[in-house]
């Protein structure tokens, strides 16, 4: 990494405040001023899910999935119909959000594994960590997947406290992780059991910031707990800015639902633990209101990518949308995605410019009103007046990579593959014979090429791969 750029990582919350600017770094960057009427302190909950489909939700023409909270933050807010994450598997999808960065950058291009010993640098700045330098309490719940060691914990990354699943639901325990002393064990375990014997799958640990709390977890409970915690966290930091990054175990597979609301759903279980998560949203939208914050404070709900096909009825649905989770086709990576903020968002507006995971951490911070240094190598651009102003979405270009593959780019309505999946399903990569344009806003689903007819806007885009590729 430059010597120069890693000192303004370290340095750039000690500026004094000004213009923030973020934005690809061979792009001109453009400054963003905050509204005069916009508090001066807001509240900020992101609420992340785990391998929602594009077509999950009521919102979004699901025909059996019941979403009414959900729902009423799409009526009560800005519905964003082509919102991307930043890949199209859990732990780069989380750094990018996280950082603004493209999981390049951050060398979490991967997903990390209970026997890793990698995660997510605490050279990098967080949102949390941006936020702490005004003063804002944050907190850390459900899964985290950048790293489980304590070096790699949100305790480590700016965050104040963390309840929840170190990594996936499907993975094991590392046997080697500090237990508290008050822990719960379940199915017969014990700690010498735990540090002695062959990890079950699926059994994984419940962490409360840095210890195991409870092993295996109850899985069918996360939820509920969860959003009793969130509750909370909320009624103890009402009085002063919080920032709530919530991210849900599920959907990911195993699934697991509580007994009120599992056979419930129309759609199986899977449908089941979409409409315990969307009454976990509705639990929280009423707590704002009830502690007299719903108007200062900023909600953000998506997922980190899209559905796993592979496992059949337990996993989503992209809806139009080709493809699913580990795919660079768009069900991989385009999100539902909904923002609300009482007063200050337009309610019920649907907004149909590009958008990306990699543009929460700049737009938090500036409607905090923290500085961006030029240096800091921000992959994404703040969406205050976008979302605010109904201004055009600064971001034309969305960059598609599987690891530290690069597999297609997003141009305007354009699409590039120069690889494409081996299947619908899978993550490996083959070189197109020719690359595949797309133009996705007549055509979502990707089924009609157009490379002969627009050699032009291939080699525009093939110009863009050039100069992104300087900047790595």
């Amino acid at each position: 990494m430059d010597s120069k750029v890693n000192i303004h990582r370290r340095s750039f919350l000690k500026m004094t405040l000004g213009t923030i600017v973020a934005g690809q770094v061979y792009h001109q960057c453009q400054p963003i001023f905050a509204a005069e009427s916009l508090p001066k302190q807001p509240n900020f909950i992101v609420i992340f899910l785990d391998d929602l489909g594009y077509g999950d939700l009521g919102c979004f023409g699901h025909p059996t999935i019941r979403t009414p909270n959900i729902d009423r933050m799409a009526r009560e807010g800005a519905k964003l119909t082509q919102f991307y994450s930043s890949a199209p598997v859990c732990s780069p999808s989380r750094a990018a959000l996280l950082t603004g960065r493209l999981p390049i950058r951050t060398t979490v291009n991967g997903v990390l594994f209970p026997n890793q010993n990698t995660g997510l640098p605490t050279t990098e700045i967080t949102i949390a960590k941006a936020l702490k330098e005004r003063h804002y309490a944050t907190a850390c719940i459900g899964k985290w997947h950048l790293g489980h060691h304590k070096r790699f914990l949100p305790t480590s990354h700016g965050f104040d406290s963390y309840l929840g699943i170190p990594y996936s639901n499907d993975m094991t325990v590392d046997p080697k992780m500090e237990v508290a002393k008050d822990v719960v064990f379940r199915q017969e375990m014990t700690l010498d059991k735990m540090r002695n014997t062959e990890p079950v799958k699926n059994w994984v640990p419940l962490l409360r910031n840095e210890e195991i709390i409870e092993y295996p977890a109850d899985q069918t409970t996360l939820t509920k707990r969860y959003t009793q915690q969130a509750v909370q966290y909320i009624r103890d930091n009402k009085s002063k800015p919080f920032f709530l990054y919530m991210a849900h175990t599920m959907p990911h597979i195993p699934l697991f639902a509580s007994d009120q609301y599992k056979n419930m759903s129309l759609r199986g279980l899977y449908g089941d633990t979409v409409e315990e998560i969307d009454a976990s949203v509705g639990v929280i939208l009423d707590e704002l209101k009830q502690q007299g914050i719903d108007n200062n404070t900023l909600v953000i709900f998506t997922s980190d990518n899209g559905p796993w096909l592979s496992v059949n009825l337990n996993g989503g649905s992209s809806g139009p949308l080709r493809g699913g989770k580990f795919t660079t086709w768009e069900g991989g990576f385009r999100e539902p995605c909904l923002i609300r903020w009482p007063g200050i968002i337009e309610a019920n507006s649907v907004k149909t410019g590009m958008a990306s995971t990699l543009d929460i951490f700049p737009t938090i911070l500036d409607f905090a009103g923290i500085p961006i240094a030029r240096e800091l190598q921000i992959d994404g651009y703040s969406l205050k007046r976008f979302l605010t102003d109904n201004a055009p979405s600064p971001r034309e270009m969305i960059f598609y990579y599987s690891g530290k593959t690069l597999a297609a780019v997003r141009w305007k309505q354009w699409k590039l593959h120069m690889k494409i999946p081996s299947s619908e399903l899978k993550s490996e990569y083959q070189e197109t014979q020719q690359p595949l344009l797309f133009n996705l806003e007549q055509d979502p689903s990707e089924k009609y090429d157009l490379a002969s007819k627009y050699p032009d806007i291939i080699k525009k885009i093939q110009t863009i791969i050039a100069e992104h590729q300087l900047t790595l």
